[in-house]
């Protein structure tokens, strides 16, 4: 399973969609680029694994694997990214501004399903992060 995440960049945070196969799945939040810095940077693009990961705090979640020079970049519900978040991805059903969503857990939760079911199979599950094209930026 190859899910791609199509991000735009704005000096407040990053805003995103997330597809599988050319199907909308949710929208994204995440912190705005700050050159890959630790816990004030959303990650940088490219190719990355995701794996199931439980902690008392987020309960079963999603994890990125291996991003450069980072540890700990989950996928789990946020509705602000500066307040919330320190580099992790955050699906929401809406984005309300830079780095600002709507219904997070509702659209983490489907996201979160989908994805379980593949990972429960022993299918791979890949997160592919890139910029958005023009296109996509005007519908935001």
């Amino acid at each position: 399973m190859v899910i791609v995440l199509s991000r735009t960049y704005f000096p407040d945070g990053t805003n995103g969609k997330l597809e599988c196969e050319g199907k909308f799945i949710c929208n994204t939040i995440e912190l705005p680029w700050k050159k890959n810095e630790k816990k004030v940077s959303c990650i940088p693009e490219g190719k990355y694994c995701i794996r199931k990961r439980y902690s008392d705090k987020f309960k079963w979640h999603l994890e990125v694997m291996n991003v450069e020079n980072r540890k700990g970049i989950l996928i789990h519900p946020a509705n602000n990214a500066l307040l919330e978040l320190k580099g992790c991805i955050a699906p929401v059903t809406k984005i309300s501004g830079a780095g600002l969503g709507l219904m997070s857990r509702s659209a983490f939760y489907k996201l979160k399903e989908s994805i379980y079911k593949r990972l429960d199979r022993e299918e791979d599950v890949c997160l592919i992060v890139q910029l958005a094209c023009s296109e996509q930026v005007l519908k935001l």
